[in-house]
Parts: C-alpha cells; sequence; structure tokens
C-alpha cells in the first residue's frame, strides 16, 4: 500500500498529491483566457482554495506557491490581487518567474504546496 494519494489522475497528471502529511497541488490556471490578470489571478486562487478544501487542506497552511506570469508588466497588477487576498492569511513562501506559458492567453499559473490539517 502506498503512502502517496493522488487525487484527481489523467494519463499526464494528478491535480492533488498528498505524502507525508504535505499537500502538492498542480499548476492552476484561470480556465477563462478572457480575463485580465487580476481576474485569472483571483481565479487561480480561488481554485487553489477549493482544491486545498479537498485536500483535507486550508490556505492558512500553504506553505509555497511558485507563480509563473506571461508577462512582468502585469506583476503589479497581479500583486494587487494576491496581497488583498492574502492580507489576513500567514504569508507562504513564493517565487514568480516569467514564463512562456502553454497558451499565449493564459496570463498567470500558480504551482502551490501546502501543509494538510492534522
Amino acid at each position: 500500500m502506498s503512502d502517496i494519494e493522488r487525487i484527481h489522475s489523467t494519463e499526464r497528471m494528478s491535480r492533488i498529491v498528498k505524502h507525508q502529511g504535505v499537500v502538492y497541488l498542480c499548476g492552476q490556471t484561470a480556465g477563462d483566457e478572457a480575463w485580465d490578470i487580476r481576474e485569472q489571478t483571483e481565479r487561480c486562487l480561488a481554485k487553489v482554495r477549493d482544491l486545498l478544501d479537498e485536500a483535507g487542506s486550508s490556505v492558512d497552511r500553504i506553505l509555497s506557491v511558485t507563480i509563473y506570469i506571461h508577462d512582468m508588466k502585469d506583476f503589479a497588477a497581479m500583486n494587487e490581487v494576491w496581497d488583498a487576498w492574502f492580507a489576513e492569511l500567514p504569508k507562504p513562501a513564493r517565487a514568480c518567474v516569467e514564463a512562456r506559458m502553454a497558451r499565449p492567453p493564459i496570463l498567470v499559473e500558480m504551482s502551490v504546496v501546502a501543509a494538510a490539517t492534522p
């Protein structure tokens, strides 16, 4: 019996992986590429919240986030949404890099690691 739990697995990836009290989420994108950076950021964070809830964790247990942003010109706008969302939450470790996305209309993607709820 494996001590690794994989949730919502496909032939390519799992949306959630749990191992030894840690929850790993695959990269989250907004889902609607017509939205601007603010809306895409908000939708990514909402998806992160929902997946963490499903995995038995929560946003206040996020350990680290890697943010991939299509163009650094959107960095300030993305941070406005981020700062509002995390205003009352513990701040995770974070990295943000400019990256070429799988599809050009994707403006932001987030990969999250969180502690599972004990």
